[in-house]
């Protein structure tokens, strides 16, 4: 179930998901995300042949597979993995998910402080023009096959591209949304069946592009599954206060007229989703959709009709050699680079060679067509690390690649085997497991250093542990239209007092997070997951500890001050930003709050009513020391996920704590800018909006760093969002059976074991 998941997108802070740069691209975004509590799999009980008992086998965890291991379709974080072993991507990317621009001749980037050089099968060159328009021309090695033989040419990519921008795709990746050249011609003119019998409704009389049975099956399906798909919304959201299909629906994002009806909101999902019945399962409360419609209706929304005329070709999508070709786009697309690190697949295995004459505007299929891709989704073939033999009882098989770009995997054999989450340790403990991804926790710690003897050391004689940080980050927030003074929430006074809240609020993450985390999550000091390649470096001139100078630009803090010492520091800090708000302070206490502000306010958190959340003893901690300075910060703990959702969704709360999840590209669009549809905080800058959107006019990369550096700190100084942690995942290893020596180093969201796979050696 993936959405008992968008119910308890206010769960925020409590745990998040997963998020990953697939190694071959196809799931890509920009900005933040909210992020929600992981959902744990179940598995199948796998067969002997599956254990790390081979001297030539590497068995690695995973969680359920939904056996979409196609390029162009998988979907969930399992299957991806299994595309990445078999799969190479156009463009790669570095332990900082930025994309690596010269990969054929290798390309050195630094990372904490060491050296690390990228191959890739590509080399790009981006050229932003004077009208707008962007050049991105790339250049693909010569000496690339496929596992089969086939040699890789720039027909593969173009073949690839051009699935990825059928009217009839549905897969997870939308490089048809980007501002390629002529796109929207080459699709227009063309629409899925299940959307143009939706769009006519119900007691449509005009079947002159589908039949009335057809259209009789549509709404039969709607009216039985459909509806039944949003009743187990409905009744999941009224266990959570929801008190009918209109409420129920706004708690799930959807805003519907007042006496809704189940139907109505299916209806509403489907509409938003164009009715495509795959992506439509994203909002599933329990039973997927393709269990409650029949199969050949489920499929209207891959078929594809012809409704008028439309380009033969995309224009922007320009061969220029067997080896190179050039993708131009209108205007400059902050993620486009990240979009064009899809898989190259093989025409000749996903497509039909005979359908393909670039020269003719033919590419590997006919338009509107994918039955032939989507026919090989079970069965991948790529030129990754690793080739596909079966998926059998939880298990998938897969044997080295001996053309694979970057040299042979010197593990011959590996195995990706269903595991539920407690058998992850045990697994590989009792060497049933080689290498695994259990959700990290001092409970897990403890674990795996009982099994160590005793040593808390990271590489143990049992277990190998390497922590890397979350794609996300946990955070304090503030409405700047709600915590402000008189009516300006953009005041220099609105910004001290929020800036007074947060200087105490700041002091006290180090003993909360340790407290909760331990070792498994460090203080942020940007509004920015660590992971970005656009986070400020400790070592990055203007670097500083978030809220730690006072009023007047001094710092709050100096060198072998106590811990006691710092509080109080902080406290007068506060006393200081209040004073500059307008607040009477007297005897180092506040008596008396400006027009428009208050002695207290409110902060909401997710803790389950019980107080078991990262950031409730920072605000207990911060609530007392606030008390000694007569202001009160009531901490408000909802144990209902959805209320604390709607909470700031509505714009009602005066604070509050979650968290976000990141995506590769650090766009800020959605959160700051003062048009941002998640901008939850209020802030309104124009100073900022021009930076935010200069940023995303621009392919420099180095030059979009020192615009979002100077944006964070306009949004500190603003202080809406105080950042707290970044918490760790893990991977652990059997010590007695890989060789640690092996290991990719310095791991990360983006820079796995699976990244360099084929340097892994067993004892």
């Amino acid at each position: 179930m993936k959405k008992a998941n968008k119910a308890l997108a206010a769960l925020l802070a409590l745990t998040m998901v997963t998020g990953s740069l697939a190694g071959c691209g196809s799931s890509n975004g920009s900005g933040k995300t909210e992020t929600a509590p992981a959902t744990e799999g179940t598995t199948e009980t796998a067969d002997a042949d599956a254990s790390a008992s081979g001297a030539d086998t590497l068995v690695a965890s995973s969680t359920h597979f939904e056996g979409k291991f196609s390029p162009f379709f998988a979907a969930s974080a399992e299957d991806q993995h299994i595309v990445d072993m078999t799969q190479i991507g156009l463009l790669g990317s570095d332990r900082q998910g930025a994309i690596v621009e010269k990969g054929i001749e290798g390309e050195t980037r630094s990372y904490n402080g060491t050296d690390y050089t990228y191959y890739t099968a590509s080399d790009l060159k981006m050229t932003q023009n004077d009208d707008g328009s962007v050049y991105y021309d790339v250049t693909i090695r010569d000496d690339l096959t496929f596992s089969d033989g086939t040699p890789i040419t720039i027909d593969d990519v173009i073949f690839s591209m051009y699935v990825y921008c059928d009217p009839t795709y549905d897969g997870s990746a939308t490089l048809y949304s980007q501002p390629i050249l002529g796109l929207e011609e080459y699709r227009e003119g063309m629409a899925t069946l299940a959307s143009l019998i939706a769009a006519a409704g119900e007691d449509n009389t005009d079947f002159s592009l589908w039949t009335e049975d057809q259209q009789t099956a549509f709404w039969a399906a709607v009216n039985d599954g459909g509806t039944a798909f949003a009743q187990e919304i409905v009744d999941y959201m009224a266990e959570n206060g929801a008190t009918d299909v209109t409420s129920a629906a706004a708690g799930w994002g959807f805003e519907l007229a007042d006496g809704a009806t189940a139907k109505d909101f299916f209806m509403a999902i489907g509409n938003q989703y164009e009715w495509n019945f795959s992506s439509m399962e994203a909002e599933t409360a329990g039973s997927a959709l393709s269990d409650l419609i029949p199969e050949d209706v489920y499929n209207y929304s891959t078929v594809g009709v012809k409704t008028g005329d439309s380009a033969d070709h995309i224009e922007g999508i320009q061969k220029t050699g067997d080896y190179s070709m050039r993708v131009v786009t209108t205007e400059v697309s902050a993620n486009m680079i990240y979009q064009l690190s899809f898989a190259i697949a093989p025409l000749s295995y996903y497509g039909d060679a005979s359908l393909y004459d670039y020269d003719n505007n033919k590419f590997g299929f006919e338009k509107g067509d994918l039955s032939k891709v989507r026919s090989v989704t079970t069965a991948p073939m790529g030129a990754g690390p690793y080739t596909f033999k079966e998926f059998s009882n939880g298990i998938v098989y897969l044997d080295s690649n001996p053309s694979y770009f970057q040299g042979e995997p010197k593990i011959k054999h590996l195995n990706f085997l269903e595991t539920q989450e407690d058998d992850k340790v045990v697994g590989v403990e009792s060497g049933t497991i080689d290498i695994a991804d259990p959700s990290y926790s001092t409970e897990v710690r403890n674990q795996i250093t009982e099994y160590n003897g005793g040593s808390e050391e990271f590489d143990g004689d049992v277990i190998t542990l390497r922590l890397y940080d979350f794609l996300g980050y946990g955070y304090v927030a503030m409405s700047a239209d709600n915590v402000k003074v008189g009516s300006d929430p953009a005041s220099e006074q609105s910004k001290n007092l929020r800036k007074a809240i947060a200087t105490i609020l700041a002091v006290y993450r180090d003993e909360g997070i340790d407290s909760y985390y331990g070792d498994s999550a460090s203080v942020i000091n940007y509004p920015i997951s660590n992971t970005s390649w656009a986070a400020p470096q400790v070592t990055d001139d203007g670097y500083q500890i978030a809220y730690s100078t006072d009023v007047d630009g001094n710092p709050i803090y100096t060198d072998g001050m106590s811990t006691e010492e710092k509080y109080e520091a902080a406290a007068q800090a506060a006393l200081g930003f209040f004073e500059a708000a307008g607040y009477t302070v007297e005897n180092g206490k506040l008596t008396a709050a400006p027009e428009g502000a208050k002695l207290g306010y409110q902060v909401n958190i997710g803790a389950g009513g019980s107080g078991d959340h990262p950031s409730f003893l920072l605000l207990k901690n911060a609530a007392d020391a606030f008390a000694k300075i007569g202001f009160t910060l009531t901490v408000n703990d909802i144990a209902v996920a959805s209320e604390l959702y709607q909470t700031y969704q509505s714009g009602v709360a005066e604070m509050w704590v979650a968290a976000w999840g990141a995506t590769p590209d650090p766009d800020m669009y959605q959160l700051y800018h003062s048009k941002g549809a998640t901008n939850y905080y209020k802030i309104n800058d124009s100073e900022l909006d021009e930076m935010i959107v200069a940023a995303r006019q621009s392919v420099d990369q180095t030059y979009r760093k020192s615009l979002y550096k100077a944006a964070m700190d306009i949004i500190m100084d603003w202080g809406v969002e105080v950042p707290v942690y970044q918490r760790s995942e893990c991977y652990i290893f059997s010590s007695e059976r890989i060789n640690i020596s092996t290991l990719t180093p310095d791991m990360t969201p983006y820079w796995s074991w699976r990244s360099e796979v084929e340097k892994l050696e067993l004892n």
